[in-house]
């Protein structure tokens, strides 16, 4: 056998192909197909790569990638979905398992910072990170429609006490007023301006809600969806996620 003949050359689409690749450099569309195709690996008890997948963490994560987050936040949305379900507290929770979906992956991106990405050495270890965000929503937000571990508590309240001193709580209320400024300037209808400030301000129930404003929807279900569909916006919103940064911070 000839010295050439001994080393095949490298494929697309092989793990020998992969090894030699710097992913950093591959563009998002074939991360995101050879992710897809891992995944169908995995499922199917094939071996498969979860590096392609990492990376799309990592940039969505470190790089503030949104079309990277979309896909994770697409991606991964059912399996969250089954681990809301099969959480003990869920049953006694008046809201919709999508709603607990959004609010995970919101609790998850808040969590893992740029600098605390490479705590997580792999994909393995953030969808744990995100199974355990996914518990914790569920039973902190059993008891009401608040936004506790979605938001600051500064953020929700209007009116309290100077931390340190009168300048820092003006500064406070200047940084809490250009949050719901911003919020204000992504939300499209009417119907959505009531289901935010009514949920999240007035602490409203959404058959309340519906009762309240029946003129805006045809049922309580619709009242869920909107709510759902604005979170999954907002969740996915880079400056948003750097407002809630400054505020917590």
């Amino acid at each position: 056998m000839s010295p050439h003949a001994a080393s095949a050359p490298t494929v697309p689409g092989s793990d020998s192909y992969a090894d030699t690749l710097d992913l950093s450099q591959v563009s998002l569309s074939t991360l995101i197909r050879r992710c897809t195709a891992e995944s169908e690996h995995f499922f199917n008890g094939q071996p498969n790569d979860t590096r392609y997948a990492y990376e799309i963490f990592r940039r969505a994560l470190v790089e503030h990638n949104e079309a990277a987050w979309h896909y994770i936040y697409m991606h991964y949305s059912s399996l969250v979905e089954r681990w809301v379900r099969r959480c003990s507290a869920f049953s006694s929770s008046s809201e919709s398992s999508e709603y607990f979906v959004a609010a995970a992956y919101v609790k998850f991106w808040r969590a893992i910072t740029p600098e605390r990405f490479t705590a997580f050495a792999n994909v393995a270890a953030l969808l744990q990170y995100l199974h355990i965000c996914t518990s914790s929503v569920v039973i902190d937000n059993v008891r009401a429609q608040n936004w506790d571990t979605l938001l600051p508590e500064s953020v929700l309240l209007t009116d309290h006490p100077a931390i340190v001193s009168s300048d820092d709580e003006a500064m406070e209320r200047v940084s809490r007023e250009d949050f719901w400024r911003y919020v204000n300037t992504q939300l499209h209808s009417e119907a959505e301006r009531t289901v935010v400030y009514d949920s999240f301000i007035l602490g409203m129930r959404p058959g309340e809600i519906y009762q309240h404003r029946a003129n805006l929807f045809a049922n309580v279900k619709e009242v869920y969806g909107v709510k759902r569909n604005v979170l999954e916006r907002l969740s996915r919103n880079v400056e948003l996620r750097q407002l809630l940064g400054a505020l917590s911070a």
